[in-house]
C-alpha cells in the first residue's frame, strides 16, 4: 500500500498512455469506445490520453467503422514514423544491423563478417559504429530521431556495474566486458538515446512472445540453436509479450559425464554435441564430407545433402543419417530436461541452424523429447520451430527499447532531458550518460 500511495499524477497518466499505446500497437487499430472497454478507463480518461499521445504525433487515424445506430468510429493505430529503433544481432558469424520504424518495418540493413576475426571486441564495436551510421544514412533518419538501440550478444549479462551492462561471454572470450560503455564511447549517437544490451536467446524469446510463435502462451521456452546453444525461459507472457523471462545457459548443461570438450571448457556440455560448430567438427570426423564444409552454414548444409540427397542423388549416407539422429537425440533428451523443469506450454526452437536443420529433425526431436520426459508435463508441451525466420534475435534487440518506450507512456527521453535542464542531443557527455543509466535502471 506505501508503494502505491507513493504513485504521482505523473505516475497514473503515464500508465494510462502506456495502457492505450499497448493496446493500439498490439490489438489496434481501435476506436476510441473499443479502448474505453479494453483498458477500463474512462471516456473522458480516454480522451485525454489519445489527445495527448496524437498531440505528440504518437497516433493516427486509421478508417472508419459503422456504429450501432450511432454516428461512424474513427479508428486509431500508433503512428509508425513516429519513431525509430535499431537492433543488433552480434552473432557468432557475423554482425546484423537493422532500423525499423515504430511497427517494426524494416527501413535498413546491413551486416558485418566475423570470420577472419572472430569475436574481438574491439572490432565487435567498431562494426556496430559504422554499420548504426550506414542504416542511418541509407534510410535518411537523423540519430536524434531514435528511440534507443537493442543489442543481443552471447553471454551472461551483468547490470551491476556502475558504468553500464557487463558481458562474460566464456565462449567466446569475453572476460566482464564493458560492452555498453564501449558502445557509448563508440557510437556517434546523442546521449539521450540509449542501449539496451541482454542475451541474444532472450531478445528472441521477446521477439517470438510479441509476434511469433509463442504469441498468447502463458509459459514457454525459446531455443536459440546457432553456434552455440541457449534459451529463454518465460514466465507469465500472455499479454502484450510482457514476460517475467531470463536466459539461461542451457547450452552448458551436462548431457554426458567425461564427454566432449565443449568450448567452455567443461566436459560432456550439450553444446559440445548440438551446437553448429560442434556438428560441423564432428561431420568433419567422419571422413565422408564432400564439397565445401569451411564455415558452420556449408558443413551443415553439405551433412543435410549426404543425408538427404533427393530422389535423383545418391543413396543416403549413413554416417550423415547417425550423427543427424544423434543429434536430435542429445536435442531431444534436452528439451525433456526443460520439460520436466519448466513446465512451458510451448517450446520454440529457432535460431539459423534450428531453422536450418529443424524441418529434418523435428519430428525426431520431438519422439526422443517425449521418451525422455516425465509424460504429464510432457503431454501438455508443444515443440515447434520459432516463426520469425533469422532476422528474430535483430527484431527482439529492437523490441527492448521499444518496451522502455512503452513503459514510458511514449515518452522519449530526449524530452525528459531537454525539461530537466540536462545535455542536449549535441553529443555525450559523461555526467549526463551515467544519469541516462541510473534512471534507466529505476524505471
Amino acid at each position: 500500500m506505501a508503494e502505491q500511495n507513493r504513485r504521482t499524477v505523473r505516475d497514473l497518466r503515464r500508465g494510462n498512455r502506456a495502457e492505450v499505446l499497448q493496446r493500439l500497437y498490439f490489438e489496434g487499430p481501435l476506436s476510441r469506445q473499443e479502448l474505453g472497454s479494453a483498458t477500463g478507463l474512462s471516456s473522458g480518461s480516454i480522451s485525454n490520453v489519445v489527445t495527448e499521445l496524437a498531440g505528440d504525433g504518437l497516433l493516427e487515424e486509421a478508417g472508419v467503422v459503422d456504429s450501432d445506430g450511432g454516428r461512424p468510429r474513427t479508428l486509431l493505430r500508433v503512428a509508425p514514423g513516429s519513431g525509430h529503433l535499431i537492433g543488433i544481432d552480434v552473432g557468432e558469424t557475423r554482425v546484423r544491423v537493422e532500423l525499423f520504424d515504430l511497427a517494426l518495418t524494416e527501413l535498413a540493413r546491413t551486416e558485418r563478417p566475423l570470420v577472419h576475426h572472430g569475436y574481438d571486441v574491439d572490432r565487435i564495436v567498431s562494426h556496430i559504429r559504422d554499420a548504426v551510421a550506414e542504416v542511418l544514412r541509407e534510410a535518411d533518419v537523423t540519430a536524434d530521431q531514435l528511440i534507443g538501440v537493442g543489442v543481443g550478444v552471447p553471454g551472461i549479462i551483468d547490470r551491476t556495474s556502475a558504468d553500464g551492462v557487463v558481458v562474460h561471454g566464456q565462449t567466446v572470450g569475453w572476460d566482464a566486458v564493458p560492452l555498453e560503455s564501449m558502445l557509448r564511447e563508440s557510437a556517434e549517437l546523442p546521449v539521450h538515446v540509449p542501449f539496451f544490451i541482454d542475451n541474444g536467446a532472450k531478445t528472441l524469446g521477446q521477439a517470438e512472445m510479441w509476434f511469433g510463435g509463442g504469441r498468447g502462451a502463458s509459459d514457454a521456452v525459446i531455443v536459440l540453436f546457432g553456434s552455440g546453444v541457449s534459451a529463454s525461459i518465460v514466465v507469465d507472457g500472455a499479454l502484450y509479450g510482457g514476460a517475467d523471462s531470463r536466459a539461461v545457459e542451457w547450452g552448458h548443461t551436462t548431457v554426458r559425464v567425461r564427454g566432449r570438450r565443449c568450448r567452455c571448457g567443461s566436459p560432456g556440455c550439450l553444446e559440445a554435441y548440438v551446437g553448429a560448430e560442434a556438428i560441423r567438427e564432428r561431420w568433419l570426423e567422419t571422413g565422408r564430407v564432400e564439397g565445401e564444409a569451411d564455415t558452420e552454414e556449408t558443413a551443415l548444409a553439405s551433412l543435410l545433402l549426404a543425408a538427404h540427397p533427393g530422389e535423383d542423388g545418391p543413396a543416403p549416407d549413413p554416417a550423415a543419417l547417425e550423427l543427424l539422429d544423434e543429434t536430435a537425440e542429445f536435442l531431444g533428451a534436452a528439451i525433456a530436461d526443460l520439460v520436466n523443469l519448466f513446465r512451458p506450454e510451448r517450446i520454440l526452437v529457432g535460431g539459423w541452424a534450428g531453422l536450418l536443420l529443424g524441418p529434418r529433425l523435428l519430428p525426431a526431436v520431438r519422439r526422443y523429447a517425449s521418451e525422455y520426459a516425465l509424460r504429464h508435463p510432457g503431454e501438455r508441451t508443444t515443440i515447434d520451430l520459432g516463426r520469425l525466420g533469422p532476422d528474430a534475435v535483430t527484431v527482439g534487440a529492437a523490441t527492448l527499447p521499444l518496451a522502455d518506450f512503452f513503459a514510458r507512456g511514449g515518452r522519449h527521453r530526449r524530452l525528459d532531458a531537454e525539461e530537466a535542464g540536462g545535455d542536449s542531443a549535441d553529443g555525450p557527455q559523461e555526467g549526463s550518460w551515467r544519469r541516462v543509466v541510473v534512471e534507466r535502471r529505476s524505471v
